[in-house]
This record gives C-alpha cells, sequence and structure tokens, in this order.
C-alpha cells in the first residue's frame, strides 16, 4: 500500500481565452490519483467537506481506485482558482481548511504501507501541518518518505518559516522533488542545484528538481543527471509537478526500492539507473500538460507510447 497525505481541493481553472473550468485537485490528492492510474494501491488521508465539492472529490478518488479511509468533515472544501497566462502558465489563490486528525495514533491508518508522501500546503498550513509531520515520523521507520514542498508563497508568504518548515521534512524524507521555482523561492540567493546538494545533505538518498522545459535534474550519492523535457503541446500546466511526482515513485516502486527496509538499496541508486526514473516521470508529466487539467496518465497510455519505467 502506498500511502498520500495532504489537501484535496477543487481548481478552478480561469482564463481570458476560454470559460472557467472545475477539475478535483490539490497536490497530494493528485499524487494518488497518478500512483493509482500508474497500477498501484494507493489510499488518500486528507481533509474535505460534507458538501457538494467534496462529494466531487470522494468521487474522483473512487473512480480512480484509490482508497479513502477518512470521512467528510465539517468545513467547507478548499477551493484554488488558477488564472492561466497567455503560455498556460498558472498562478494560483486558495480559499483553505487544513486540519487532521491525529494519524499517527491510528495505526490502521498507516501500518503495511511502504511508502507515505506529503508536501505542498499540508506541511506548510498550521494547524494540519503538525499533524501530518508527527505521521511522517511514525511511518518512517517502516516506509519510504516522499515530499514535494510544492511551495504556495500567495499562502505561505514567510520564506524563512517555509524555508525551516521545508527542512524538517527534507531530513526526514527519502525522496525530494522540488521545482526550480521552489527553490529560487526557498533560497533566492543560491543556484537551485546547490539547494539541492545542501538537501541532500539533510539525509534524502534522492533529490530532483523539475525545469520546465529544460527537464529535469537530480542528485544521489553516487552524482547527478538530467534528462530533456519530452516534445509536446502545452494546453496547461497544472497538475504536472503532480505527475511527475507520481510517476518518479511509481518508477522506483516498480524497481522494488521503497520500505523501510530498502532504505539502503534506494541510496545505492546509481546514476544511470536515476536517469532511467527521471526519463519516465518526464514522459508522464508530458502527457498531462497536453491536456487540460489535473490529468495523470494510466501505465496503458505511457505503454502505448512505448515509455516504460
Amino acid at each position: 500500500m502506498l500511502t498520500v497525505i495532504g489537501e484535496a481541493l477543487i481548481d478552478e481553472v480561469l482564463s481570458d481565452t476560454a470559460p472557467p473550468r472545475a477539475h478535483v485537485g490539490g497536490s497530494p490528492l493528485n499524487v494518488a490519483v497518478g500512483l493509482a492510474r500508474l497500477g498501484h494501491s494507493a489510499q488518500f488521508l486528507g481533509q474535505f467537506g460534507d458538501d457538494e465539492f467534496g462529494r466531487r472529490i470522494h468521487q474522483h478518488l473512487a473512480d480512480n481506485s484509490v482508497l479513502v479511509p477518512l470521512p467528510a468533515d465539517s468545513h467547507s472544501t478548499s477551493v484554488a482558482s488558477a488564472r492561466l497566462d497567455p503560455a498556460g502558465g498558472a498562478t494560483y489563490t486558495f480559499k483553505l481548511s487544513w486540519e487532521l486528525p491525529d494519524l499517527a495514533a491510528h495505526d490502521d491508518l498507516l501500518n503495511g504501507t511502504t511508502l507515505v508522501h506529503t508536501g505542498s500546503i499540508a506541511s506548510m498550513l498550521a494547524p494540519g501541518a503538525r499533524e501530518v509531520l508527527a505521521a511522517i515520523q511514525h511511518a518512517r521507520p517502516f516506509a519510504t518518505v516522499s515530499y514535494d514542498p510544492n511551495c504556495r508563497p500567495t499562502i505561505i508568504t514567510d520564506a524563512d518559516y517555509a524555508r525551516a518548515q521545508a527542512e524538517k521534512f527534507v531530513a526526514l524524507a527519502d525522496v525530494v522533488k522540488a521545482s526550480d521555482e521552489d527553490l529560487e523561492w526557498l533560497y533566492p540567493e543560491q543556484d537551485h542545484r546547490e539547494s539541492a546538494r545542501r538537501w541532500l545533505e539533510l539525509g534524502p538518498a534522492v533529490v530532483v528538481v523539475t525545469r520546465g522545459s529544460k527537464g529535469p535534474w537530480a542528485v544521489v550519492d553516487r552524482g547527478e543527471c538530467e534528462v530533456p523535457a519530452p516534445a509536446t503541446s502545452v494546453v496547461d500546466t497544472v497538475g504536472a509537478g503532480d505527475s511527475f511526482m507520481a510517476a518518479l515513485l511509481s518508477a522506483l516502486v516498480d524497481r522494488e526500492l521503497v520500505g523501510g527496509q530498502r532504505r539502503n538499496e534506494l541510496r545505492a541508486l546509481s546514476v544511470e539507473q536515476m536517469q532511467g526514473v527521471l526519463a519516465f516521470a518526464a514522459a508522464a508529466a508530458a502527457v498531462t500538460v497536453s491536456r487540460a487539467g489535473a490529468n495523470p496518465p494510466t501505465r496503458a497510455e505511457l505503454r502505448a507510447q512505448g515509455v516504460y519505467a
């Protein structure tokens, strides 16, 4: 079982050239869906309301075979509005609620999982971020931990706080993915590759930096590598990083490198193996940007294009 902890919300996509669109979203939710579409058993631990949007989120997860053990609560479901620029890039504003029960006290929710992923708003916004950190600390002895800060400066405006909070999760993580924009906001005086190298020193086995059309770059104990971004037509970039994250984790699962007992094997990942992982993740992200909203590919879609993990 793979577990994703984090926010679920409705993405409203606004553009000057097209009618408004609404999609189920939230970075961790998108990762859970991406993992399930790639053929993995996944569960999502998050928050959504007992309202129309919340029911839509629950149905979306069910339609994608993602388990949802936590019930809806009394808060309104969170909403993110994404305004697209002419190139398809997204700028976000949010109406959010983020609270969770004590996940570490519910062994039935975490025991048996081999990987726990979190990030984005869930790792930054109080009060829920405290429970997420405790859950990660609880799960780490038996599960691989992955983290994507997916920074939202319009929500968490204090870069010093965000940097300190991110580093708490990086120090617990085995696999970290961040965009070059994330790292440039967190460490404005430092090249993003140097920031990633410093994060590797905090404890992870893998740190990956996505760089849009430049393609992803990664650093592992044995060295560094990069792959080009596949050529594609961009509809929008909503969910592209989440699709990349899901495929990155999927490729590591396929290589039997997840689970607390596999930590040493993951740390021994070669540059050549990492390059293959990056290529698979980049191919998944390329499919996502070619269609509207956070709509990650299935494994069958990738295989139809000749893409294998």
